[in-house]
């Protein structure tokens, strides 16, 4: 298979031509760094060298972050295991054949428990909720009657936006854990408002990087099947033609490169984080935040991140943003570089310039230490305290981009039947 913008003879190396449209070709004045130029091809690496475990630049922090990272992405599991990931020394965020955060990470609390420990063997009851999710079952007639900026979500960070009437969808992932296999590792909380299959068409696909929470090699098989096009920051494409997607249906990104489709403007922006899907592979391909202009209405969505300097940079190029949708949730103080409390996610939301805050990466999987309802009602006391529009819509529920409500604080019912199943729970028997 050739790969779009290689030669002939290089496809076996899965590099892949991020793309070279930039709608907003004036760079920022901010710490965050553009590439110099749209046009590059990364340098493969030679078949059969096998990359480190850890990057040379990773900090402390990161290296605590790394055992929770690592508990549910198991080395070469499942077909997702890809010899010759590309590297991309030219790309500004490129350390040679990794990538790198633009701010420097900061340090985890000082303690001795073992998170990796209390992930597997510790966690608290309270973290799965114990009583039914409520979803909003949705269907295709409605789906095809929704008006233009209708956004559903459908669990996690997976958005279906209909937009210049077609359909996107972000991070999609239908699979019952977010995991390398479906035997073990974070189960479903609650299944998706609509089946993968009864999707309507889908244009366009935005992954914001390839962690297993976020990117479903299932998923992404049926919808490349189906003819949907994905749009990912650099590297991740040789995942996805490793799976048979197609090179004609994937454009990679670098951070501030963007493309016009039908009208539709979306732009790979920074983000703090990191990647992998194996043991070996961390940092191997980039991670980035999206934003998305529909004529006068922008909405932002955030993948995963922990708080950096790139929101302020972000909300100055392209705010204000009329929806943000910001990772609130799988945090822990262990992961202050890669993750955010809920407190900074009011401070990214506020960079940003946002009107409405839709708080994701939560409510689906159980990835953290925190109760599974704390992300929420952490998110909406704070919101009150600042004056912030907040949606917390059901998973299933429509939310008008132009024109969002708040939704209701469905979680509580829910967190009031955990409690009152608990001691039936914990009942001899």
């Amino acid at each position: 298979m050739q790969i779009k913008g290689i030669p002939s003879g290089s496809a076996d190396c899965y590099a892949l031509r991020q793309s070279s449209h930039d709608p907003h070709p004036t760079r920022p004045s901010n710490p965050v760094r553009a590439p110099a130029s749209g046009k590059y091809l990364p340098a493969p690496l030679r078949p059969g060298v096998a990359s480190g475990p850890i990057a040379p630049n990773s900090s402390k922090s990161e290296l605590r972050a790394r055992p929770a990272a690592a508990a549910f992405a198991l080395p070469h599991a499942h077909g997702d295991h890809v010899p010759n990931l590309p590297s991309y020394p030219q790309s500004p965020q490129s350390t040679g054949d990794r990538f790198r955060n633009q701010d420097p990470m900061r340090p985890a609390p000082a303690t001795d428990r073992n998170v990796m420990w209390d992930l597997l063997f510790d966690k608290p009851k309270n973290t799965v909720p114990a009583a039914p999710i409520p979803v909003r079952r949705l269907t295709r007639d409605e789906l095809d009657a929704a008006p233009d900026r209708s956004l559903y979500r459908l669990g996690h960070s997976t958005l279906l936006l209909k937009l210049r009437g077609h359909w996107w969808i972000t991070d999609p992932v239908f699979a019952q854990r977010a995991s390398p296999v479906q035997w073990m590792g974070p189960r479903r909380f609650h299944a998706p408002p609509i089946a993968l299959r009864d999707l309507p068409p889908i244009r366009g696909v935005l992954l914001s990087h390839d962690h297993y929470d976020h990117l479903d090699r299932a998923a992404v098989r049926a919808l490349a099947r189906a003819g949907a096009r994905f749009y990912m920051p650099l590297g991740v494409g040789a995942r996805l033609a490793a799976w048979g997607v197609p090179a004609s249906l994937i454009e990679q990104f670098d951070w501030w490169q963007g493309a016009e489709i039908d009208g539709l403007r979306i732009t790979a922006t920074p983000a703090q984080h990191f990647s992998g899907r194996s043991l070996a592979d961390r940092n191997r391909t980039l991670w980035c935040s999206w934003v998305v202009e529909d004529g006068d209405v922008r909405l932002f969505f955030s993948g995963d991140s922990g708080y950096f300097s790139g929101f302020r940079a972000i909300g100055e190029r392209f705010g204000p943003f009329d929806v943000t949708c910001i990772e609130t949730g799988a945090y822990n103080r262990d992961w202050p570089g890669v993750h955010m409390q809920p407190e900074e996610t009011v401070q990214a939301h506020q960079d940003l310039r946002g009107r409405w805050l839709l708080p994701i990466h939560n409510g689906t999987f159980d990835l953290a230490m925190h109760a599974w309802h704390e992300p929420f009602e952490r998110i909406a006391a704070l919101a009150r305290t600042h004056r912030i529009a907040l949606a917390t819509p059901l998973f299933g529920e429509r939310v008008q981009l132009d024109a969002p409500h708040p939704g209701t604080a469905w979680w509580r019912a829910v967190s009031e039947a955990d409690a009152a199943m608990s001691p039936m729970l914990q009942a001899p028997r």
